[in-house]
């Protein structure tokens, strides 16, 4: 048993059941045993690589994408640049690089990064020193007074879920509470009639799970107020659908599917993102059509720049260089699963590789 599964487990024990949002809180944010709290989960050596690890061309092409949506509404003279959840800061700094020789851009912009990590925290500092990155907790006190350009890779997946299963016309809760060998492990709350689920009874059936996450439209309402008051951008990438459907609960150590409950603290815990709720959170801002990540790179020339880069290398480094554009870009890889959501004001021109 893990020290935070004995927390946990003497929590239920006084409390009663708690909700599936609630564990993962605590999974991922305890401040002494959570698992983002305690360790650097990314790259080969981690749990889990993320595109910006996978390939400079994923950053260096959000990073231009960016730069031209200021150049459309004006290059204002002031704008805040924002990640959220940054990791160790690589997609930031491609970003950064790519846009370097974008007149006017790196001296408008101040670098914001939303980040709860402790040694996360620590990274992105050595990454970005020569950028003097402000450090927020969330999303609220990101700049108000400028237009915000926002960039947020697998960050909304990893927010608490909680998780709501038909039975007639009403919704029981999945809750976690005691296993009989003494764990945890998910059981059902009691039916009751949801209004937030109301407009669910349409297209669900009986024993059908849908997946909430008021963390993420409360993050992303902030987003879309701050864009359509102050102008800017947002670029949501993350893997999940249009509308949630079905239990997505997954945890990951080791670069493997584990299960999420047996050794609290110690795995990565995510769900997949209800792009539709981010959407609807989203307004006034204007969201874009939903796009798979293949396609949003291909419309930005990920495949011409893989072939300049590639025209230095041989070997072993052009054979991963290959990979690395198929991983991000192939519908058997990340191409699919991934998608790309774009905010933006009303009246501002659509940002390059989305459409409306």
């Amino acid at each position: 048993m893990t020290p935070l599964a004995r927390v946990l487990t003497e929590r239920v024990a006084v409390e009663g059941p708690m909700t599936l949002a609630d564990y993962m809180a605590a999974c991922l944010l305890h401040t002494e045993h959570g698992y983002y709290a305690t360790r650097d989960p990314l790259g080969t050596t981690g749990d889990f690589v993320t595109a910006p690890e996978v390939s400079q061309m994923f950053g260096e092409l959000l990073g231009l994408a960016l730069a031209q949506a200021w150049a459309d509404q004006g290059a204002p003279a002031r704008i805040a640049l924002a990640e959220l959840g940054p990791g160790r800061g690589t997609l930031m700094a491609d970003i950064l690089r790519a846009t370097a020789r974008v007149p006017g851009f790196h001296a408008a912009a101040s670098v914001h990064l939303v980040e709860a990590s402790r040694p996360l925290r620590a990274r992105q500092a050595d990454t970005l020193s020569a950028h003097a990155p402000a450090w927020h907790h969330d999303v609220h006190t990101l700049p108000g007074d400028v237009p915000l350009f926002v960039v947020a890779n697998e960050f909304f997946d990893a927010l608490p879920i909680r998780q709501f299963q038909r039975v007639g016309d009403a919704w029981a809760e999945r809750m976690v509470g005691p296993d009989p060998e003494g764990g945890l492990t998910l059981g059902l709350g009691a039916a009751a009639p949801r209004d937030e689920l109301a407009h669910r009874l349409s297209d669900t059936a009986e024993g059908d799970v849908v997946e909430t996450c008021a963390p993420a439209t409360a993050a992303v309402s902030v987003l879309g107020d701050r864009i359509a008051a102050q102008g800017g951008a947002a670029l949501l990438i993350d893997y999940g659908d249009w509308r949630s459907l079905g239990d997505t609960f997954q945890a990951v150590a080791g670069h493997e599917t584990v299960n999420p409950f047996a050794a609290p603290g110690e795995a990565d815990l995510t769900a997949h993102v209800d792009f539709e709720a981010l959407a609807e959170a989203a307004r006034p801002a204007v969201p874009s059509r939903l796009t798979t990540q293949g396609v949003f790179l291909e419309r930005l020339g990920i495949t011409a720049r893989a072939q300049a880069l590639a025209r230095g290398l041989s070997g072993e480094a052009l054979r991963q260089h290959v990979a690395a554009h198929r991983r991000l870009t192939h519908p058997d890889e990340m191409g699919t699963v991934f998608k790309v959501l774009g905010l933006r004001p009303e009246g501002a021109a659509a940002i390059p590789g989305l459409s409306e």
